[in-house]
This record gives C-alpha cells, sequence and structure tokens, in this order.
C-alpha cells in the first residue's frame, strides 16, 4: 500500500517546524557543521522578535529554527524576508502550545529528557562532534536539554488533550480506500535472506579480495548443501545475520540496484552467485515471491485509519492555534 501516513510527530513537526525533536535538531546540527559553505548572507537581529503572553522569543530561536528548516541548503535573498515570517508565525504557534502544555504534568519528565538526548548523541561516534554539531546551532547542551523538554511537553498536550477528541470511523476509513485505488496497489515483492561480507568502498584492493574470496567460498558451501541461515549467523555483517539473514518482504525500489537486480531474476529457493554493491558482497537466497496485487480495504484499514486521523489531529491543532491566538496578547518586534 503506497500510503505515506503522518505520524503524531509529523503532525506535531507541521506546527513545530521550529521545535522539533531533540535528534532531528542535533541532525540539522550536524548538517550544519560539516558544510564548509554558509547559505545566503542572513541578516543578524538580535533580542526580542515577539512576545506571547509577555514571553519573549529571542531573535535566536528564529535562526536556530532556520538552521533546522532548511538545513543548510542556500535560500534566495529575495525570499529571506517571507521565510523570516513563516519561521516567526511557527514560533508564536509553538509557543501558544507550549504555555497551554507546561500547565500539565508529564510522569519521569528528566527521565524521558535524558533518553532523548541520549538517542541524538548514538547519531555522532564522538562526544566531541556532538558538542560541535550543536554549537554549530549556537546551543550548548543545556540549552538542547531545554528544547527537549518543550517538544515533549508540547508532544503530552497533543496526545492527551487534543488527539483523544479526534475520531474517524469506518464510514471514512472506505471512502478513502475506494477514492484513491492507487494508493492500494501493492507491486511485485520478495521475501530473501542474504549473508553480506561487508566492507568499505574504500578498502584497498587486497582488502575487497578478500572479502569477496570468503564470500565466494560461503556461496560454494551453500551450493554444497550448508545450512543458509547458520552460515548468515555466523558469517554475515548485517545485522539481518540474527534472523538467519532473513530481510523479510521487500518490492522494487526498497533495495539498491544490483541486489534488487539479481533477487527479482531469482526463483524461490534459489542462490545468487556473489553479488558486489557498497556495502560489501551478498550471497542472496530467494525465500518466496508475491505477485503485484490490490491490497484489500481490511488489511489497509488501520493504516488508513491511521493516516486520516493524522490529517484530523494537524486540522486540530491549526483550530486550536486560531483561537488561542484570539485571546492570546502577541506583540510583533520584528520588521
Amino acid at each position: 500500500m503506497q500510503i505515506s501516513h503522518p505520524s503524531l510527530l509529523s503532525v506535531k513537526c507541521f506546527i513545530l517546524a521550529a521545535l522539533v525533536a531533540c535528534g532531528s535538531f542535533v541532525q540539522a546540527a550536524g548538517n550544519e557543521a560539516k558544510k564548509e559553505t554558509a547559505s545566503a548572507p542572513v541578516p543578524v537581529f538580535e533580542g526580542a522578535v515577539a512576545r506571547v503572553n509577555g514571553i519573549a522569543i529571542d531573535a535566536i530561536e528564529m535562526r536556530r529554527a532556520k538552521k533546522v528548516m532548511f538545513r543548510g541548503q542556500e535560500v534566495p535573498a529575495e525570499q529571506l524576508a517571507e521565510i523570516d515570517k513563516q519561521v516567526l508565525d511557527q514560533l508564536l504557534s509553538a509557543e501558544l502550545l507550549y504555555q497551554a502544555a507546561a500547565k500539565l504534568e508529564i510522569k519521569d519528565l528528566d527521565k524521558q529528557i535524558d533518553a532523548g538526548l541520549a538517542q541524538a548523541k548514538k547519531r555522532f561516534s564522538k562526544e566531541e562532534d556532538f558538542v560541535k554539531a550543536i554549537r554549530g546551532m549556537e546551543m550548548d547542551e543545556k540549552a538542547l536539554r531545554e528544547y527537549t523538554r518543550r517538544d515533549l511537553l508540547i508532544s503530552n498536550f497533543i496526545e492527551s488533550a487534543i488527539a483523544p477528541k479526534v475520531k474517524v470511523t469506518e464510514e471514512e476509513a472506505r471512502s478513502f480506500y475506494t477514492q484513491n485505488p492507487d494508493k492500494f496497489a501493492r507491486g511485485e515483492s520478495l521475501r530473501a535472506s542474504h549473508i553480506l561480507i561487508g566492507v568499505d568502498e574504500k578498502a584497498s584492493a587486497e582488502d575487497k579480495k578478500k572479502a569477496r574470496d570468503k564470500a565466494e567460498k560461503l556461496r560454494k558451501d551453500v551450493a554444497e548443501g550448508a545450512d543458509f541461515a547458520t552460515l548468515a549467523k555466523a558469517n554475515s555483517t548485517c545485522p539481518s545475520s540474527k534472523q538467519g539473514g532473513d530481510l523479510g518482504f521487500f518490492g522494487k525500489g526498497q533495495m539498491v540496484p544490483p541486489f534488487e537486480k539479481a533477487a527479482f531474476a531469482l526463483k524461490p529457493g534459489g542462490i545468487s552467485d556473489v553479488v558486489e554493491t557498497q556495502f560489501g558482497y551478498h550471497i542472496i537466497k530467494l525465500i518466496e515471491k508475491k505477485p503485484a496485487e490490490t491490497v484489500q480495504f481490511k488489511e489497509a484499514q488501520a493504516r488508513i485509519e491511521e493516516f486520516l486521523k493524522g490529517q484530523k489531529i494537524n486540522a486540530a491543532v491549526r483550530e486550536y492555534i486560531s483561537e488561542a491566538r484570539k485571546r492570546a496578547k502577541i506583540e510583533i518586534l520584528f520588521k
């Protein structure tokens, strides 16, 4: 089923592009740190750019938000004014949500913040890379912790105060299914296992030869009757080794081209020759092949309902913000 459904996180990010989850913030920071050339010159503003019910939004928040939103891409100078306006609008929306969210308690909030930061740090091989990345966002770990805390509070508010009011009926789901037949066409798919002898693309010719020779030896062992899953568990460098190399079902476009070409050429039970990709050398075993088909409503129903609920939550958040703006005292100081 070719239907991309917004999770609650993506619904929030629609409103909170400037206050995305901790991991996304750090990923953007990493992109910024790695980039050698800066994006289009942006005038530097300092101090408060707006106040929401007396709470200031600082110019630094706008700069951080734009780095997150554009991830180092150049922005045409003639678009900067409109972009600043959009970013400020999102920050105002985020602040209104946060002010409502701060009134609710979250159990184990500090533990959740710690977990979020720990997950973010896992994106970096070294602590100093993490520190350098967040500095690129004009932040330190204390500031990142505060952004994470705000995000968790807003998430909790949406999940506890807005999402429970949203309902999707079976009739709505059936209507979506009927009106979007193209989204439920499933192409041919395969279930395959593989043994990967990993080697870096930049490895020496000698190291590549050793890896290929090992793969050829394993391919010979399989042909002579050795158990494929056992060999995968003992030799494969892919995480799928824990499952005996089983990759589950996948369709066209989900694997790198050489792997896909070899896998789709096999018949169930067939074993490929050694296949080279940027990851190393693979031996592929085709387990099962499913023909193209139309996904039936009952199979698709849960995902359709999740998708439609996400859209409704999105709309409900926008409506909440619209009403909150009418009640709030908002001062725009940025010109």
